[in-house]
């Protein structure tokens, strides 16, 4: 008997910041860790959401390392990447903990804030889309995101759709558990240790090779 067909929908940027950030586990296979983490599916596709980086002026070789990550994983045609953008902008932000001038207001210091823009609003865009043109059975987001909330919640409660959280802490967003999804996983160690990627993959361009630093 065939299994039941599931797409999985990765929000990058929680990933790496929740589980990948400061780890060995980078040259992430993210088709075989959901397969892993849904071995009763059959997952057809994977979905993932980021954004190209501006790399910091002590580390001029990220953007380098992003691109052979993303290189590396369109080697799978089961692996789709959507890309929105990075911005940066000068803020004037007070300081934290609260510090004041003489006359009362608060102390502040100009800092760089990046923001990642429109890979929140493009997952729930494909995840909505996928499930009209009932391109599977179950639709899975992997995220820590409350904004994707309401999306998994009209899916599942006005639509009738089967979804699923795949939850990168250990910490989950209530809003989402609120949801009660009818599946929900949690990525451990074990799962990240099994699903790397090979250190050298080859597309039509040439030879890939995992950063050294990863």
């Amino acid at each position: 008997m065939s299994k039941p067909t599931a797409i999985v929908y990765v929000d990058g940027f929680n990933l790496y910041r929740r589980v990948l950030k400061e780890t060995c586990y980078k040259w992430l296979d993210l088709f075989a860790l959901s397969s892993a983490l849904l071995n009763e599916y059959d997952v057809i596709l994977v979905q993932y959401f980021t954004a190209h980086i501006s790399p910091w002026p002590n580390d001029l070789s990220q953007g380098q390392r992003q691109q052979a990550y993303l290189r590396a994983l369109t080697v799978n045609h089961k692996i789709k990447i959507h890309l929105g953008k990075f911005r940066s902008n000068a803020r004037i932000m007070p300081l934290h903990p609260w510090e004041f001038n003489v006359d009362g207001r608060p102390k502040t210091v100009k800092v760089k804030k990046t923001e990642e823009k429109g890979s929140d609003v493009n997952l729930a865009t494909y995840f909505l889309f996928d499930i009209f043109t009932k391109k599977a059975d179950v639709f899975i987001i992997l995220t820590n995101d409350s904004d994707l909330a309401e999306p998994l919640r009209l899916a599942k409660d006005e639509l009738g759709q089967a979804v699923g959280l795949i939850l990168p802490t250990d910490t989950p967003s209530s809003e989402l558990l609120k949801v009660d999804p009818q599946v929900i996983r949690q990525i451990r160690e074990g799962a990240l240790t099994i699903s790397q990627l090979p250190k050298d993959l080859y597309d039509r361009h040439g030879t890939i090779t995992k950063p050294e630093s990863w």
